[in-house]
């Protein structure tokens, strides 16, 4: 009888445009995403939350972690609309990313391209929302609140 093949959870793979990593210990995210909530995770020991969602506390090393929604508000903190972009992004220009301030943690992604450019400001209230690109691939970008 022959070694029974390990089953690899490469669920990772559907997020993003490019996705660059397929294997991780947080895989569950993208079955949030599907579910159409961004969960990010926090720690059970030291309370200290992150998105992007980690498996492990750099603060406290604690691997007890739990999954927590990314929800309400956050005010954009900065943005910068590229007009070059790297190998697999050329199709999606012109593009902006942005930095999202939710108070206990920031959040790093793209503005929805239905957001007007001339609306767009520092200290704007904003909310991330799952994304399904036409390839089927799940992101999230953010939206005028």
């Amino acid at each position: 009888m022959g070694k029974k093949k390990k089953e690899v959870d490469d669920r990772f793979k559907r997020f993003g445009t490019v996705s660059f990593t397929s294997i991780t210990k947080i895989n569950d995210f993208i079955d949030y995403l599907d579910q159409g909530k961004i969960m990010g995770t926090r720690c059970k020991e030291c309370d200290l939350f992150f998105f992007p969602p980690r498996a492990d506390c750099h603060n406290c090393f604690s691997s007890d972690m739990e999954w927590v929604e990314v929800s309400g508000t956050g005010k954009l903190v900065t943005y910068s609309k590229l007009e070059f972009a790297p190998i697999g992004f050329g199709d999606d220009l012109p593009y902006a990313i942005a930095l999202l301030d939710y108070g206990d943690y920031k959040m790093f992604g793209r503005i929805a391209g239905d957001v007007p450019e001339d609306e767009i400001h520092a200290g704007m209230e904003m909310t991330a929302r799952v994304n399904t690109l036409p390839n089927g691939q799940l992101n999230y970008v953010f939206h005028k609140a």
